[in-house]
């Protein structure tokens, strides 16, 4: 191949995963699984990607099934707990909920785990993303039920248990390895 035939070669293999999820996602817009819907999403794909240039998003090129599953399963469950606790805290009968910003500090320096890990956190009911600061890795969050520092600690113990699952599912082997020997020396 010449360099820029491979070049743009490269390109698409990065960016296929990501005009995957456009198609898959434009296919659950439509609530269609046809070959119509799958060709205009690959259509409606290639538009966005080349109208709306991003700079491509670098992957680990690492996919844990196992991880991905196990990660899938809580966070269905998380999702589930979530919504019945907010649904409780609104309908109980002792006053209104406390809520709280804090913010979390993540380990990995990746925008896509950073990303991966924010929007973990705003779909589970009960927390928000209200901010992001790149630079420092931390993510603030706006967090509902909480009543002392002590589960304002358990929320941010649970965002970063997140990128530990989000880190071993789909980061990189370099991330993983660092994130393994900080929860050794932390013990």
């Amino acid at each position: 191949m010449t360099p820029p035939l491979g070049r743009m070669a490269r390109t698409l293999w990065v960016q296929l995963p990501f005009s995957l999820w456009l198609v898959a996602v434009w296919m659950l817009l439509w609530g269609q699984f046809t070959v119509l819907a799958a060709v205009t999403g690959v259509i409606v794909a290639i538009f966005v990607t080349r109208v709306f240039r991003l700079p491509p998003a670098e992957l680990s090129g690492r996919v844990n099934l196992w991880y991905v599953l196990v990660f899938a399963v809580l966070f269905l469950g998380a999702v589930v707990t979530g919504s019945l606790q907010v649904a409780w805290l609104v309908l109980r009968p002792r006053g209104r909920p406390r809520s709280a910003i804090m913010a979390v500090p993540l380990r990995t320096d990746d925008d896509l785990i950073m990303t991966h890990v924010g929007v973990t956190a705003s779909l589970i009911p009960g927390s928000l993303v209200i901010d992001t600061d790149r630079d420092r890795r931390i993510i603030y969050l706006h967090v509902f039920g909480v009543d002392t520092l002590d589960d304002v600690e358990a929320q941010r113990a649970q965002v970063l248990r997140w990128e530990r699952r989000i880190v071993r599912a789909v980061g990189s082997r370099e991330q993983y390895d660092q994130l393994r020997r900080e929860k050794e020396a932390s013990g």
